[in-house]
């Protein structure tokens, strides 16, 4: 595809993650689990799941908005086609979230138009910068989020097993993706660019819970 037609697949994934329309390709990881520890008993508890799983699902949306703005500004084909496979499985996870908030009774974040605008936006930026850095930015973004899921396996209830099962499936595609980014070649970010990536997150999912 040329660049139009990448912007126009961007533009159309945008429309899509947005919208809901999302599907996934790989089975959900709850389904194994018997249907009566669908629902968390308690309705604290099921708030609280369902903020968490709101925050994981902003995760993804954003996700699909760095994916696709990495994609569209990477250097060779074989960059591109590392960030779409990636994105083709965060677009599972998106899926997945957005089922378990429809289990819980939860909703997805108001905020994300907003969260998905940013992120393309700091994509973008990256993918300007080099496919170095853009990997390495990668890097960094899916250790923090693994480190996140990571502490939401601490934070969920523990009768919630649903989402459990999600979580920790995706806390391994995490892992695999920035394993993946750095056997590509990507370079490490200076500690400041570190650590404001990890402010700007503390902040997306302290409002996420929320709103």
């Amino acid at each position: 595809m040329d660049y139009t037609d990448r912007l126009l697949t961007s533009l159309d994934n945008a429309m899509r993650t947005l919208s809901g329309a999302v599907h996934a390709a790989r089975p959900y990881p709850a389904s194994a689990i018997a249907a009566d520890t669908a629902d968390v008993a308690d309705p604290a508890d099921r708030r609280e799941a369902g903020a968490l799983m709101r925050v994981n699902h902003v995760g993804e949306v954003c996700a699909q908005a760095l994916y696709q703005a990495q994609a569209l500004t990477a250097s060779s084909d074989g960059l591109r086609q590392q960030m779409q496979h990636a994105a083709r499985e965060e677009a599972d996870h998106l899926a997945w979230t957005q089922r378990r908030l429809d289990e819980l009774g939860a909703r997805r974040s108001w905020l994300n138009p907003i969260w998905y605008a940013g992120a393309f936006g700091l994509g973008l930026l990256a993918g300007r910068l080099g496919d170095k850095v853009s990997l390495g930015f990668l890097i960094e973004t899916e250790r923090q989020v693994e480190q996140h899921l990571a502490g939401h396996l601490e934070r969920l209830p523990p009768d919630d097993k649903r989402s459990r099962a999600l979580v920790a499936a995706m806390k391994e595609d995490e892992a695999r993706h920035a394993d993946e980014a750095e056997s590509a070649g990507g370079a490490p970010l200076p500690r400041p660019v570190a650590l404001l990536m990890r402010a700007s997150a503390k902040l997306m999912t302290t409002v996420a819970h929320r709103i």
